[in-house]
């Protein structure tokens, strides 16, 4: 699968995709400070699943009603950088190509996926 790193997420995370076979783009190296619009567009404009541990990437999607190739919102606080890595590739293994075109949260216990974005 095709990732759009946002610049809040763990490099572990971007790096253990990476080495699990996924095309990872990481906003932290190579357009660092970029708005969260500009992440949105950048991903959509990929075609790529944006990770994120920003909360505003709801207000923009179910508020604004912007549209997207899929959000995958990482709220695993308080745990390694490892741990987080571990939890997110499981989570892209599991449930795949169901994550693309939809709001998706990763949480210590459980992954919400929620289809109906538009």
């Amino acid at each position: 699968m095709n990732f759009l790193a946002d610049e809040n997420v763990d490099r572990q995370i971007a790096d253990r995709l990476r080495s699990t076979g996924h095309n990872v783009e990481y906003v932290a190296e190579k357009d660092a400070g970029i708005s969260d619009d500009e992440v949105l567009e950048m991903a959509n404009k990929k075609n790529t699943l944006l990770l994120t541990a920003d909360k505003d990437f709801g207000e923009l999607v179910f508020r604004q009603r912007r549209v997207t190739s899929g959000v995958v919102l990482i709220r695993l606080a308080g745990l390694s950088s490892t741990r987080k890595a571990e939890i997110v590739v499981s989570a892209v293994k599991k449930h795949g190509t169901e994550l693309m075109h939809s709001f998706s949260v990763i949480t210590p216990g459980a992954v919400r996926i929620r289809h109906e974005i538009e």
